[in-house]
């Protein structure tokens, strides 16, 4: 699939390195760092959760390149089916490098995950959760249109997520626009 400026396909076994090297980066993790798989069997695992996710329900997350660059991805990111902290639903994931942050490249992934959840899936919402200290994904999500639903806890010693959520009748009201830029500083 080719958004103006991202190349998004389905992962595949070969990108483990690529995420690997995502995980690993200390910028990357800052505000996710306890909901980062470590260790090589266990981001195998991630991989291999969301390469069956695509073969049972024909979408998930994408491996990520900008159209320029389709050899170098920049991170991973999409929908899938979850269940976090007791709550189930169609999550939003992203995880970007930081050498291409700041230039509303995850807004432009999720508004083609929000035209397939909605348009071509008919989904009712989709949910996304995000520490309380990581401004800029906070910023990045009420720019798309998703709004403070609660929160998810994970239970004792781990902070409580904040969970946002988007849903077709919302979606379909919003203006279709240029994704914003959010400053996000390593």
């Amino acid at each position: 699939m080719v958004t103006r400026r991202l190349l998004l396909r389905p992962p595949r076994d070969s990108d483990l390195d690529a995420l690997l090297a995502l995980h690993a980066d200390p910028a990357v993790n800052r505000f996710c760092a306890a909901a980062t798989p470590q260790g090589l069997p266990a981001v195998k695992a991630q991989l291999q959760g969301w390469i069956d996710h695509w073969q049972v329900h024909g979408f998930g997350h994408w491996a990520i390149a900008e159209r320029d660059h389709p050899e170098r991805l920049i991170g991973f990111g999409g929908l899938m089916h979850r269940s976090v902290a007791g709550h189930a639903g169609l999550f939003l994931y992203y995880r970007i490098s930081p050498q291409a942050w700041g230039r509303g490249l995850a807004s432009e992934m999720a508004l083609h995950a929000f035209e397939q959840a909605f348009g071509q899936y008919r989904q009712e919402s989709v949910v996304a959760a995000v520490l309380p200290n990581n401004a800029p994904t906070r910023k990045t999500l009420e720019g798309l249109g998703l709004r403070l639903k609660g929160t998810l806890s994970d239970g004792p010693g781990n902070a409580a997520a904040l969970l946002y959520e988007l849903d077709a009748d919302r979606w379909a009201s919003l203006p279709r626009a240029e994704p914003e830029v959010v400053a996000f500083a390593a």
